[in-house]
């Protein structure tokens, strides 16, 4: 079986912990309590397979945004195969976070661009304006989904799926190559 670790990283509040409950159906949060160091949710999505067909587990780790956390991220990022970066697209300071939180737990860990998903979450009631975000070079190459719970649920579903999908893919060819190299 596949396993893949993801990482949920971003400023504090904004929508990691809902996002992370509502994509993997896990249970409703209706009051906000800042997540301290991190939250594992473990699940199995029936849409994502592995190239042998398998089913496939993925460890979602929803890590608390809060600064004071900073000296955990080393562990946080050990074994990762993938990082979601959240922000809430309605507060402006959280645009100029997310160039740290790319920069600590995607390049440091030298991930690839495939392996990073963008996510502007739209809080409820904030009437989410989906305009153009300008982010800074290197991030404009990055996938970046709008996401909004209340408005199209479902469009933030299917494109974690196709990120699902994309991570797992990533996990099988390295896991062929390594077992190629020990064969030849």
């Amino acid at each position: 079986m596949l396993k893949a670790k993801i990482l949920f990283v971003g400023p504090c509040e904004s929508g990691k912990t809902v996002l992370a409950n509502y994509l993997t159906e896990s249970s409703d949060i209706t009051e906000y309590n800042p997540t301290q160091g991190v939250r594992i949710l473990e699940f199995e999505n029936p849409h994502v397979s592995g190239n042998n067909k398998g089913a496939c587990e993925f460890e979602l780790w929803d890590c608390g945004g809060d600064p004071k956390f900073e000296s955990c991220w080393p562990a946080l990022m050990k074994d990762s195969h993938g990082v979601v970066i959240i922000f809430n697209a309605d507060t402006p300071s959280h645009l100029k976070e997310v160039e740290m939180w790319y920069s600590c737990f995607v390049q440091q860990q030298l991930l690839q661009d495939a392996q990073c998903l963008l996510i502007a979450h739209h809080k409820p009631g904030s009437g989410g304006e989906r305009g153009h975000l300008s982010l800074p070079s290197p991030m404009n190459k990055l996938k970046l989904v709008h996401s909004n719970l209340e408005e199209d649920p479902e469009e933030i579903r299917l494109e974690f799926i196709k990120y699902l999908k994309s991570i797992i893919n990533s996990v099988s060819e390295s896991r062929d190559r390594e077992e190629m190299s020990i064969i030849t």
